[in-house]
């Protein structure tokens, strides 16, 4: 079982205390290091005034959480691909995974928010998803080109690497086959540096549609899920394990080359860990789910109606693991019988928790409920 850390950084109403909360998440990584933690994960959100999320920029938190560790692994969850421009996301990726020695996992997202999207690529408009996931695609295949190979090139809807017309021409850098045509323009363009990692970094997106599930398993590409209830996990993982198992040629273990990502706060009792949790966590799932809707809560079979209500009783009966380390332990393992968890993302850094409470219960999980997973 690996265990890891998402960091959902944010602190509604409290931005001004920005510079605080960034030694807050360097301590809470730090400290997941040293309690032998797989990975740690940053998300990538814009323009949050009201400081629900407040990441902008997960490569840039990753170099400096890498600055300060030495073997926890690195993570986006997920770089919104479709706002960067391709060949700035491949340089930055791989430069990450140079200055971490190879401690670089790549998650990639397509994009929620239109206020976000239509601010930095038009192109990524949410509300054209067809148009979004051509983007996104020709983005990857250009990430997995410009990784893989000394000299590539591009001709796509979007790009066209590298642009026309360029003609090179230095003693110190001689025009050859492998980057010019006879006339000396420039055809073919390197990606300095490459990835240190030599098969290059580990891809994963972050999916719930049996579209994504499907596309991201044939393309090798890992999957992080979130806020499913485990009967409705299981058909999930399953379609994930059937298609990866047809794209790799093998019998693919269920769980395997999937994370999950639960909510989970750990106390002494019950009663604490509700009172020190909730308002946080709900916080979350009031602003999530006023874009998402609650149909990914609901069991598998199960319809929505007006009569589900969100709040924290409905959550804790489905998918989150709030409470002592034994009540903790026994939903893990509940997850380890029923869908082969491998992965577990835990996400306690909820906006607005108290940096003391979210570091208490990393100390418990770590020493009381870690062990039973050696």
């Amino acid at each position: 079982m690996r265990f890891s850390v998402f960091h959902g950084l944010g602190a509604p109403g409290d931005i001004e205390n920005y510079n605080q909360h960034m030694k807050d998440a360097r301590e809470y990584a730090i400290t997941a290091e040293k309690y032998g933690f797989w990975s740690t994960w940053y998300t990538e959100h814009h323009f949050g005034h009201e400081g629900q999320e407040l990441t902008p920029n997960p490569i840039l938190m990753g170099v400096d959480i890498a600055a300060r560790t030495s073997t926890i692994r690195i993570g986006q969850a997920a770089s919104i691909v479709t706002f960067w421009h391709p060949l700035r996301l491949a340089e930055d990726l791989a430069l990450l995974d140079q200055l971490s020695d190879g401690r670089l996992e790549v998650g990639v997202g397509r994009g929620l928010y239109g206020r976000e999207a239509l601010n930095l690529n038009p192109a990524a408009d949410p509300r054209d998803q067809e148009q979004n996931r051509k983007l996104f695609a020709e983005t990857m295949e250009i990430l997995d080109k410009a990784w893989n190979n000394k000299f590539f090139s591009h001709q796509g809807d979007f790009y066209q690497f590298p642009a026309p017309g360029v003609k090179w021409n230095h003693p110190l850098s001689p025009a050859t086959s492998e980057f010019t045509n006879e006339d000396g323009e420039i055809t073919k363009m390197a990606l300095v540096p490459r990835p240190y990692q030599q098969n290059g970094p580990g891809l994963w997106q972050v999916i719930d549609s049996p579209r994504s599930i499907v596309s991201a398993a044939e393309a090798g590409v890992q999957g992080i899920f979130w806020l499913p209830p485990v009967s409705a996990l299981k058909g999930r993982f399953e379609l994930y394990r059937e298609h990866a198992s047809q794209a790799q040629g093998r019998e693919v273990p269920l769980g395997e080359g999937v994370a999950l990502v639960r909510d989970v706060y750990v106390a002494d009792t019950m009663e604490q860990a509700r009172e020190e949790f909730e308002e946080a966590v709900m916080n979350t799932y009031r602003w999530i789910t006023h874009w998402r809707g609650l149909s990914n809560l609901m069991e598998e079979g199960e319809e929505l109606t007006d009569a589900h209500q969100l709040d924290f009783d409905m959550l804790m009966d489905r998918n989150m693991l709030v409470g002592t380390p034994e009540y903790v332990t026994e939903k893990i393992k509940e997850l380890e019988r029923e869908v082969g968890m491998e992965h577990m993302m835990l996400w306690t850094t909820h906006p607005g928790l108290k940096h003391e409470h979210a570091m208490r219960s990393l100390q418990l999980f770590s020493e009381k409920v870690m062990p039973h997973f050696a």
